[in-house]
Parts: C-alpha cells; structure tokens; sequence
C-alpha cells in the first residue's frame, strides 16, 4: 500500500470495490499511472455475494482469475427458482456451452483480493483516505466541467489533507457516488423498484441437492422474495426482500427479527435449508432503491458501478454492472489517450454503451417480475416502467442490435421510432418465457426444442447482460465504435 502523499497522477480511482479495482488493474496492465483512493481499510463488509458468469470475462482482462480461481470460493452452476407457482433449476452450462459457472462469495475476501491484485499491476493503493472535493475546471453547465484535481485526506480528525493533481476521473465510490450526489447532482431513483432488504448468516444450514448444492435459491413469497446463498466458509447467506410499504406495514406491528423469521417460514424450500442451522450474529437491513444518473460520463470523467446506477438485487447483477462499466472505462480511455478516437467519442462510447446494458437489464428485470402469476403489490409495482425509468429517447439506442429481426417491433409500423417501452417489453417478456419453458423439462430439452431456439434464446440474452460485447466485436459496435481485446485492449471502428 503506498504510504507517501502522491501530488499528481493520470488516472485517480475513486472506490476500491469491484469497479474500482477492476479499472484500476486494467488501465495499469495498459501502461497508465494509476492512483486508487479507499475510505474503509480492507478487508470489510459489503453485501453482493451472487455472482453472474460474466465476471469470469473481465476477470481474464484484468488478470486477476488465476488468484480468485485459487481462492477457494464456492463454485456457482447456476440459481434454483421458485417463482409464484412454476419452480425450475436453472444452470448456466445448459444451453450454451460458453460460462458454465461463476462463483458466490464473501465480498469482504474476494474485493480485498481484487484491489490487492490491482496493486500488484502497479496501481497505487491508498486505503483510509477520503475525498473531501473535487476541483473542477469552469464550464456552463455542470456536466461539462472537467474534474483536475481533489483535496483528499487520512480518514479522521487529525488527517493531513492534500491537493492530488489527474488527468482523468474514475468515481468508483459505490452508492455514495460522490459525483452524482455531491455535484452533478443528476440522480434519479425508480418508482417501481423501492425495496428493503434484511439478512443474516446462517451456520450448520443444508444446502441444495446435487447437482446444484452451489446454487442460488431464489424464491417468491407474499409481497416479495427470498434469496439463500451457500459460501465457502459453510455459511448461509439467507435475505429477505420486500417492498417498502409492505415493511414499512408489518415492522410497525412486529419487531425486526419476528418479521424477517415468518418472511422465512412462508417458503418450504428456505425454511427447509435453514431448520439444522442458527442464525450468527445481528440482522442487517438495506434499502434497495434502484436508481439511474441522467448521464454516465462527462469531460475528464467517468462512473462506475452503483456510483452511476443501481438495480434491485433480484438478478444478481451488481458486480456485473461494476466490472462491465470498469472494462468500458479503460477501453474508452485507452482508446482516447492513444488517438484511436476522440475524447469526445470515447464519452460518448462509454455513456452510450452503460446505458445499454443498465436499460437492458432494468427491463430484463421487469420482465422476469411480470412472469409471476400472483397480485402481490412488490410485483405488480414492478411492472411500472415510466418515461423516467426508460427514456424513449434511449430505448431504441439500447435493444435495437438486439431486436432488429423482430417485425412488430420495427419498420413494419411506420416509423422505427415507434419501438417503444411497452413494445420491448412485451419482447422481453416473450424471450423469459420463452427460456423458462426450454429449462423447465431437462429430459424433454432437447426433444421439444432444438440447437437453434436453444442457441438463440441463450445468445439474446448473453447480448442482455452485456457478455457479448467483448465476444461479438463490430456485431454489438455503438455509434460505429466496439470493445477490442487483441492484440491490446481498445476500441475500432466498424469498417
């Protein structure tokens, strides 16, 4: 960890979670001098402990799987899902033979070993250190004004503060997003999305049986769902997410521990894993509020992470949505700093680009809330996607490359313009139904369905989740431009 008090650097990191971490590695391996701020000292607490495959790509990029494949964390092969009445096991092998398995973790282990792995790329890591503000160079309207510098200092009352100079801004500072709250002040939550979270850790509990004993049980009850995730240390993860309302209702009748203990009792399967177990330690709660940035980017800066947007748990995406938007970071900026384009284009690439993949999976989400057949308010609020949620202005850019051979959705009325929400995600729900029926009868998969629905249903929504924008090169380009791995990381135009 780097002990001196650094005056200048190319690139400052703000947040040494996934995100930060991530960008932070990558852009060192590129050759950038890198310096990474950190408020807490590592290792700490955070929750997220499900992770998606696709981590698995920008692990490679960063160099850092060798050290988590080593690490010893429990093998994820998919999630097992109760939904309203259908119960399916989903496996990520299963369709596709690309992304077999990802991993759940203890975030406090696997984020300290990521930020210790940026350092080993060369990045400066200073943990315990705050940003106390950003200097910003004039410009008419707030989102134009190009960060230069930040005062920082030791965390605590007699900390030495200091002015450190940058060239770029990487706001990797999770839900407290300095840029979005502090300055730009353009953060705008969701309506349908606003739910309260409570956990705990269980030991001695079951696990799912084989072969999915590393699953993620995801499980509906009355007005919200449960999630039980299985971890290395023999823990059980076991959360409990409800609308606020409906929180709101019972914890001013109960307490904290008797509403999160009969949440439990509604579900067979949960209850079922944690009737050897006892519970270690103190309930947490969170409040879920999903929300956006009106925009991701600016001059000289770029967010990552929950810094710049946040989605309701259920999908697991929240490491994913980091390590994505670190990998855009360093493209983008990799791609400016050597002439491949312009600063200009390079924003634009990555604000464009985030905001596909975050739109994509707030309907992805929203969708998979539509599949459940009860009229519980957690899901039928749900359901509610405003102008405010997703932009028509914006809704085009992000599932057109993925739609495009869909007829009602485009040319066929007149005017392309006419894709709008309430026609994507009538699509989108189409396409989770549709995989949702190829997974239900393994024995019959096959026989009902052949490689092409299967290989297709898997590919759409690898492009959801964001996977094939390393994978499918100018085939998944905005605005002309795509993410290049080889011979060194980057962007190129489409010919």
């Amino acid at each position: 960890m780097t002990t001196t008090n650094p005056q200048k650097t190319q690139i400052l990191v703000i947040g040494g979670g996934p995100g930060g971490s991530t960008a932070a590695a990558m852009l060192a391996r590129e050759g950038f001098d890198v310096t990474l701020l950190e408020r807490d000292a590592f290792p700490r607490y955070h929750i997220g402990e499900s992770l998606l495959p696709s981590v698995l790509d920008f692990l490679d990029l960063s160099g850092a799987r060798p050290k988590v494949e080593a690490y010893g964390f429990q093998r994820k092969p998919g999630g097992h899902i109760e939904w309203g009445s259908n119960q399916w096991d989903l496996y990520f092998n299963e369709l596709t033979g690309n992304h077999q398995y990802s991993f759940q973790v203890i975030r406090s282990e696997f984020d300290k070993l990521l930020l210790d792995h940026a350092e080993s790329e060369g990045v400066k890591v200073m943990q315990c250190v705050e940003v106390q503000k950003i200097h910003f160079h004039d410009a008419a309207e707030v989102s134009q004004r190009r960060p230069y510098a930040a005062t920082i200092a030791q965390v605590g009352e007699s900390g030495e503060a200091w002015d450190i100079n940058f060239d770029y801004l990487v706001d990797a500072s999770g839900r407290a997003g300095i840029m979005a709250t502090r300055y730009l002040r353009n953060r705008k939550y969701h309506d349908a999305f606003k739910n309260v979270a409570v956990w705990g850790y269980w030991e001695d509990a079951g696990r799912l049986p084989h072969p999915k004993e590393g699953a993620i049980a995801t499980v509906s009850i009355p007005n919200g769902w449960i999630w039980a995730i299985p971890l290395h240390d023999g823990m059980l993860s076991v959360g409990v997410v409800l609308h606020k309302d409906s929180f709101k209702e019972k914890n001013s009748r109960q307490d904290l521990e008797t509403l999160y203990a009969e949440a439990l009792a509604d579900n067979e399967t949960v209850s079922g894993l944690i009737a050897s177990g006892h519970r270690v330690g103190d309930l947490k709660v969170e409040t879920d509020y999903s929300y956006a940035s009106t925009n991701f980017a600016g001059p000289g800066y770029f967010m990552v992470g929950d810094a710049a947007c946040f989605l309701d748990p259920l999908l697991s995406t929240g490491v994913h949505l980091a390590m994505l938007s670190a990998m855009l970071t360093a493209v983008s900026i990799t791609a400016a700093e050597r002439g491949d384009v312009s600063h200009e284009e390079a924003t634009e690439f990555f604000e464009n680009s985030y905001r596909c993949a975050y739109l994509r999976l707030l309907v992805f989400l929203t969708a998979f809330y539509h599949q459940y057949d009860g009229k519980d308010s957690i899901f039928w609020m749900a359901r509610r996607l405003s102008n405010h949620d997703v932009p028509e202005t914006k809704i085009k850019l992000a599932f057109t490359s993925l739609m495009s051979g869909v007829e009602d959705l485009m040319d066929v009325r007149e005017g392309a313009e006419l894709m709008t929400r309430d026609l994507v995600l009538d699509e989108m729900s189409r396409r989770v139904a549709e995989n949702l029926q190829i997974r239900h009868d393994k024995k019959q998969m096959k026989a009902l369905y052949d490689d092409h629905v299967r290989e297709d249903n898997a590919t759409f929504f690898g492009q959801v989740e964001g996977i094939d924008v390393i994978a499918r090169g100018p085939e998944q380009a905005v605005g002309g431009l795509y993410v290049k791995t080889s011979p060194r990381l980057g962007l190129a135009r489409v010919s």
